[in-house]
């Protein structure tokens, strides 16, 4: 053996793994980096001084996995260079059920498709670069890794299984179809338990991935077992740093009198709260008065900014969680329960502190002057959005005679609320914003938390008013942020883009409806659609075409506006409680009312004396900060939005699985290739009637017209047919429902011989449009047959026990994109509330 000719700082790492050691990668790579050209292995070996067999052969092959890795390229003369990385394409790694993956590109260019093969050395949510590498059989561009940029994955849940001597857990991400290795034994799961494991060794193309399990969470079926899967599944913080206890329990448990000085005092002021019946944080208080000419409104938000400073244990904790996450009977708050139910929480017959936006709004629902500072109130009521409908809608009922008579006090300046709502409310018909009616369900659990329904939520007048409220207050703030030129979150709704329009309005025009031109349209665009639809049965279909051909509302410290609301400039300021850029926005307000010697639309001389108030730990960020914060905010907003869907999914799943066998009216919402979804009347589960399962024919899916057309028997599954069903099956571990249809469909006017001679033709003729196929990914693969197992090209190690069972992924979930505000979600003891509405 030759003695070493090269100091490696790695030397060590290379002599503990061979017993031979050649030059590290590192090592390797700075030759390369630093020559003046490629150099051949020859010439590598030679610089290194390598000239025994084994230590030659070592080099290539350490040069092969240098290429593999990304680290290095080779051209067709066989001479090395460190990687051009100028061409790649950097990306994430969005998983299939089936294997397969795509890579979501940074720069918004078309997804890749990464072969089952490219995906066995990466997991979902992975960023990786990436090269094209040519096209699939359907013509789809294909990606090649060439290196894992970050390496995301490092817990996940699953299921526990042992087999063959090897322990292993089956992900219960339907995206990640690696099993998990484990090896550890210190721990006490039984087999089909429910664990949390932390990723050890990230699976290669020729090995699984490795961890060890760090936490036993239980039954299948245990009960919240599916809210604890989805928190740790999308990474939701949910336990408490011991220094965020630590600050949260030195704060007074009352507000003191220091603490009120320098404050406007409201506290003589009738303002009341209104929520839901099981809300416990109480965030916005309003009052309202007639003046000459027009309103005074107040929106009074709880001063959360006060007490969680900049830089804090209690501020970092708030902004890792960005938002609280509202499960059916169950909430993973924003911060500590001492502030959000506590000091922060405007209960009644209490003093608390508070950020006021105090508006005059005239006839014409114009806000004409407004103002911001600090105040001290005192909610005088605690209502719900029952009570106040009653109140206003049904005043002479006997519930609407008890209101009034418990609620005497503040009956007045509810109704004066009543009656700015109808101002508002007619100004938002003439602004064009979008009104959707709302599909949300409530599940409704009995004591031993087994779901015994799921009903329709409904809006009363109630939710309308404090939601107009909300938005004024809203779009006050922004206004005042944007005139002054403060760095601020807003919170920007972009219209649809190109082709999502395009596929709009074929979709509108096979359905008779027509759609403006322009390119680039308006709100009221989108309304006058809304309002031809009123009256048609498959209106709660073509509202979510609408809404799907939206973008999703994000934070952004450059404004350009609401789509969806009609603004021109929207920011987030009513719930600093559960939402992080509310609290930015806070902040920024305070700092400015503390410090302006003029400020913007102030009406008195009360707020003057703040004048010269020090801005201290009110924390004002800059730019480049609040881009940070835009991006990561915008990223809980969507994680909590995607957890709760997905316990919902599992809830109504499980709900279902007591009514195989039953039958259920229900409305076709997607149509797809391999058959159609269909979604049941008023509890919106949706389930597949496969193909196989429609009559006995051959269906040709017309993309363009969203149906299935039978060539033979001429029959038609169009979107928005109405059709019964029988539930045929439930698979609760893919939140997955299989339907049978019993009847509905359409005979083709003119029979059989006009189906042959309309179908689609050619290449695309029976394609679908989803992700499978090329189109967009808002849906999942082909739904298999029940009991059929998905075919898989994964490797694994020797011994390793195969998964039990495939993993599919359910139709997209309908976009959040802002355009509607919706009540505040609640945590109640008895009832929850499914997915959790927000009061905007």
């Amino acid at each position: 053996m030759s003695k070493p000719t090269w100091q490696d700082p790695h030397a060590g790492r290379e002599a503990e793994r061979y017993e031979n050691p050649i030059p590290s990668r590192e090592l390797i790579l700075e030759l390369l980096v630093n020559g003046k050209k490629a150099l051949a292995a020859d010439e590598i070996a030679a610089h290194f001084g390598l000239v025994d067999e084994d230590q030659t052969e070592a080099l290539r092959r350490r040069l092969g996995a240098m290429i593999r890795d990304g680290q290095a390229q080779s051209d067709r003369r066989g001479v090395y260079s460190p990687m051009d990385e100028s061409h790649l394409i950097r990306g994430r790694v969005m998983g299939h059920p089936d294997g397969f993956g795509f890579l979501i590109p940074d720069d918004k260019s078309p997804d890749l498709l990464l072969t089952s093969r490219e995906m066995r050395r990466v997991f979902h949510g992975d960023i990786v670069l990436a090269r094209e590498s040519g096209y699939d059989h359907k013509g789809r561009r294909e990606a090649q890794i060439v290196r894992v940029d970050e390496k995301r994955m490092k817990k996940l849940v699953g299921r526990y299984y042992e087999e063959s001597g090897n322990a292993y857990v089956a992900p219960d991400n339907a995206r990640i179809t690696q099993e998990v290795l484990i090896t550890n034994t210190d721990h006490n799961a039984v087999v089909g338990q429910f664990v949390c494991v932390e990723i050890q060794d990230y699976p290669t193309l020729r090995n699984l991935p490795t961890g060890c399990i760090v936490e036993v969470l239980g039954d299948f079926m245990a009960p919240g077992m599916e809210i604890d899967i989805a928190i740790r599944n999308y990474d939701i913080p949910h336990v408490w740093p011991v220094e965020v206890d630590r600050e949260a329990a030195r704060l007074d448990p009352e507000v003191t009198e220091e603490e009120k000085k320098d404050r406007v005092d409201l506290r003589d002021l009738p303002l009341v709260t209104i929520d839901g019946e099981d809300a416990r944080d109480f965030d916005d208080a309003v009052y309202c008065e007639k003046r000459r000419g027009g309103f005074r409104l107040i929106v009074a938000i709880a001063d959360v900014s006060h007490y969680v400073r900049k830089d804090t244990a209690l501020d970092t904790e708030a902004l890792n969680r960005g938002n609280s996450v509202y499960f059916p009977q169950q909430v993973v708050p924003m911060l500590p329960e001492v502030l959000s139910n506590g000091l922060c929480s405007l209960n009644p017959h209490v003093d608390r502190l508070c950020m006021v936006c105090d508006m005059n709004i005239s006839l014409a629902g114009r806000v004409t002057e407004y103002k911001f500072y600090e105040g001290v109130m005192h909610s005088h009521a605690r209502l719900t959005y029952t009570k106040v409908s009653a109140l206003i809608e049904r005043p002479d009922s006997d519930e609407g005679r008890q209101v009034a008579k418990e609620h005497a006090k503040v009956v007045e300046p509810v109704q004066r609320l009543h009656d700015l709502f109808k101002v508002l409310r007619a100004t938002r018909e003439t602004r064009g914003a979008l009104d959707f009616d709302s599909n949300e369900t409530r599940i409704e659990f009995g004591s031993d938390r087994k779901i015994e329904k799921i009903v329709p939520v409904t809006r009363n007048k109630a939710h309308m008013l404090i939601e107009e409220c909300m938005l004024a207050a809203n779009v006050c703030a922004a206004d005042f942020v944007a005139t002054q030129h403060l760095p601020a979150l807003y919170r920007n709704h972009e219209g649809p883009r190109n082709e999502k329009l395009l596929k709009l309005r074929g979709f509108l025009g096979a359905l008779g409806l027509s759609f403006t031109a322009d390119a680039k349209p308006k709100p009221a665009d989108f309304k006058a659609v809304i309002d031809k639809i009123q009256e048609r049965p498959d209106k709660h279909i073509i509202e979510t075409m609408l809404l799907r051909s939206l973008s999703q509302a994000v934070y952004g410290p450059e404004n350009i506006g609401h789509f969806g609301l009609a603004y021109e400039a929207y920011a987030h300021f009513t719930s600093p409680i559960r939402r992080y850029p509310d609290l930015l926005l806070h902040r920024v307000i305070r700092a400015r009312v503390q410090t302006e010697h003029s400020m913007f639309g102030a009406m008195g001389d009360k707020v003057r004396r703040l004048r010269g108030k020090k801005a201290e730990g009110t924390g004002m960020p800059d730019m480049a900060q609040m881009l940070t914060y835009g991006e990561h905010c915008s990223m809980t907003e969507r994680r909590a939005d995607e957890a709760t869907r997905e316990v919902v999914s599992w809830l109504k799943c499980e709900y279902m699985q007591d009514h195989i066998g039953d039958e259920f009216d229900g409305v076709i919402s997607s149509v797809t290739s391999f058959g159609i979804f269909v979604e049941l009347t008023d509890i919106y589960v949706e389930g597949l009637v496969h193909i196989s399962r429609l009559a006995s024919d051959f269906y040709e899916f017309d993309a363009s017209m969203q149906k299935l057309v039978g060539s033979r028997s001429g029959t038609q599954f169009a979107l928005g047919d109405k059709v019964r069903i029988k539930v045929a099956g439930v698979n609760l571990d893919e939140r997955k429902m299989d339907f049978e249809l019993i009847g509905g469909g359409k005979l083709r006017r003119g029979g059989p011989k006009a189906a042959l001679e309309n179908a689609p033709r050619g290449r695309n003729a029976g394609k679908g449009g989803g992700k499978d196929d090329g189109g967009d990914r808002s849906k999942s693969g082909e739904r298999r047959k029940p009991g059929e197992r998905p075919v898989r090209e994964q490797p694994r190690s020797s011994g390793a026990p195969a998964k039990p069972s495939g993993k599919g992924s359910s139709p997209a979930a309908k976009k959040s994109n802002d355009g509607k505000p919706s009540p505040k979600p609640s945590a109640g003891d008895g009832k929850g509330q499914s997915g959790g509405r927000k009061k905007k």
